[in-house]
């Protein structure tokens, strides 16, 4: 019988492990953006969506606005992003790309192909791992 509590069959170790190493291969693929891994995902967001809510940025990346705001603050001083206070409700903070927030858009574009290069898995195989991540996570309460 298998041991359901030896660490190699726990899948949130799995998780884990591999979340370690894939942000530890995003950080080595950023160096030339001169961003973290953490504000890669901002820039990504943005890129979708030029202009959004410090609230809806938390929303979308699980993150609070105490982690969010020192970071968009660093963003802010390296010219990536605007934050500026909405006309509608002054409480709510809106993050905007700058000229040169767009333009690493350009420079980044090759990061996803040189990440599957790193994994060695093929894009079909990438795509179904995706999926499946996807629907655990719909179906965590």
């Amino acid at each position: 019988m298998e041991d359901k509590l030896k660490l190699e069959n726990q899948i949130c170790f799995k998780i884990y492990s591999a979340e370690r190493k894939i942000t530890k291969l995003y950080r080595n693929l950023l160096d030339d953006l001169d961003v973290t891994y953490p504000q890669y995902l901002v820039l990504l967001v943005l890129w979708e969506k030029d202009v959004t809510s410090v609230k809806e940025l938390g929303e979308k990346l699980f993150l609070d606005s105490g982690t969010l705001t020192p970071m968009l603050k660093r963003m802010e001083g390296n010219s990536l992003i605007e934050r500026n206070r909405s006309r509608e409700d002054e409480r709510s903070v809106i993050i905007s790309l700058t000229p040169k927030g767009r333009q690493l858009k350009e420079k980044a574009e090759c990061i996803p192909t040189q990440l599957l290069d790193n994994l060695s898995m093929d894009y079909q195989e990438l795509q179904a791992f995706n999926r499946t991540l996807t629907r655990i996570m719909e179906n965590i309460p």
